[in-house]
């Protein structure tokens, strides 16, 4: 996981649905005051059910510390907006 100015990056390439919901709820809970996002890297050559996931599990104010999210700069990123900055 890498620290780039208030902005998390989480890699998630690789993993499963459980293993990426594991990992990204784990990341949006250790976020301190200093990130406002959570850049995530799913990639989606392999498929969409990342990206899917993301969307389930932390629209909606389904996780108090995520406010919306939203697309990245490729289709291959979504990013968890924590706080507006």
């Amino acid at each position: 996981m890498n620290l780039m100015g208030g902005i998390r990056e989480l890699d998630l390439h690789g993993c499963t649905y459980e293993e990426g919901l594991k990992k990204t709820e784990k990341a949006v809970k250790e976020a301190n005051n200093s990130i406002y996002r959570i850049r995530v890297i799913h990639g989606f050559h392999g498929g969409n059910s990342l990206k899917g996931m993301l969307r389930e599990e932390f629209s909606y104010g389904r996780n108090e510390k995520v406010l919306r999210v939203v697309g990245g700069n490729n289709e291959g990123i979504t990013e968890l907006v924590l706080r507006e900055y």
